[in-house]
């Protein structure tokens, strides 16, 4: 059974994000592990000396509280979506969420993180990086990222860039067993730029490697990478477009506000980030 890490801040951004983490564990045969991670509060322990344990039990207690208050909410999603029989576990944990997120998916054996982005919060570090533009920092399983304005839809088609590079081959084989259990189709894509270093042979070498997987090859020839991934999701109806964590600036582009939402309005579908060295 596998088993599916699902970071929340009980947010509306997380709990869109929910019903995806419901429909995954479904398809998976899956459970879910539900884990509301909340920051360390700096407490003064010379000024509170007397009641400083006091004072740190009243802050855990606030956090048990709504964590208490906002459970029943979910699983009212999930009964909702008639998918109340998805087994769930709660974990209740302090510290930073990239940490915690870390430290679960090690202690909880996890195959799969799903959690929502904005484009805007702290929670987007995870992603794409505060400052050092990392991505899915020293997560070892794949995440799938869903954005806000992404509603949960059946997936048909997966989208998965590639550079034909010999560590992208795990990538896909790993997206070709969940394209399998979904009953979708796999797209990948390779845009080929004018300084592109990939061969003919390489390329037919990867078609008669996978020429019995459900899988579709295609090739565009241009410079502007970022625009040319976006109209292969327009025009190929993309659903999930499977990002491999090596490629860090582009993945950083498209979780730019300013980008996506300017040049790609319509661009509200989730990622699939796979970590590879």
């Amino acid at each position: 059974m596998k088993r599916i890490l699902f970071p929340t801040d009980f947010s509306a951004i997380a709990t869109n994000a929910f019903v995806h983490a419901l429909a995954f564990a479904k398809i998976l045969h899956g459970e879910l592990i539900i884990l509301h991670s909340y920051p360390a509060r700096p407490i003064d322990d010379q000024f509170f000396a007397e009641n400083f344990k006091t004072v740190y039990d009243t802050v855990e207690l606030t956090q048990f509280d709504m964590f208490k208050e906002e459970v029943p909410k979910l699983h009212a999603i999930a009964t909702a979506c008639n998918l109340d029989n998805i087994k769930m576990t709660h974990r209740l944990m302090e510290g930073e969420l990239v940490d915690n997120i870390k430290k679960s998916v090690e202690e909880d054996k996890i195959d799969f993180v799903v959690m929502g982005t904005s484009g805007i919060t702290e929670w987007d570090a995870v992603f794409v990086g505060s400052n050092s533009g990392d991505v899915i920092i020293g997560i070892t399983v794949p995440v799938l990222c869903v954005p806000l304005d992404s509603k949960y839809k059946t997936i048909k088609t997966i989208g998965f860039t590639t550079r034909y590079r010999a560590k992208d081959k795990q990538a896909i084989q790993t997206v070709v067993n969940l394209a399998k259990h979904l009953n979708a189709k796999l797209k990948c894509l390779y845009v080929k730029t004018s300084n592109s270093d990939v061969s003919k042979e390489t390329i037919a070498e990867w078609e008669t490697e996978f020429e019995t997987q459900p899988i579709e090859f295609f090739i565009v020839e241009s410079d502007v990478i970022n625009e040319a991934v976006m109209d292969f999701i327009a025009f190929e109806n993309v659903d999930v477009l499977t990002m491999l964590t090596y490629k860090r600036g582009f993945f950083k582009g498209l979780f730019q506000p300013s980008y996506t939402k300017m040049a790609h309005p319509e661009f509200h579908i989730p990622i699939l980030a796979i970590p590879i060295d």
